[in-house]
């Protein structure tokens, strides 16, 4: 495959391009900064942010929660805060569920064989 087929990613995004993915202004990405933790882009030696696609997804998170959601931003930063242990709780369930099927299954096999 060329390479000029090759979909290439980039690696930092300005604030201006984040906002515009967004349809919002730099000035609500910049106070999002402030509010979120999780938020945190690079600086150049300017100054300038660069965002990551890992920062992205965090201001998209955040983007549906408040914008589409219509969490305050305290509401948001719960759920955010929270999600770390949801997915704990996730993991947990899906391996408890996992043994639960091993040993249905192994019934299953006891009582085809009888």
């Amino acid at each position: 495959m060329p390479y000029k087929d090759k979909e290439i990613e980039k690696q930092y995004y300005t604030i201006g391009e984040v906002a515009t993915m967004f349809e919002v202004a730099p000035s609500l990405i910049r106070f999002w900064e402030t509010e979120f933790e999780q938020l945190k882009p690079r600086k150049s030696k300017k100054g300038n942010r660069q965002f990551t696609p890992k920062d992205i997804e965090e201001l998209r998170t955040i983007y549906h929660l408040v914008k589409e959601r219509g969490y305050t931003i305290q509401g948001a930063k719960e759920v955010l805060k929270n999600k770390a242990v949801q997915t704990k709780d996730k993991i947990e369930i899906i391996q408890s569920l996992e043994k639960v099927k091993a040993f249905l299954v192994g019934v299953k096999d006891q009582l085809g064989k009888g």
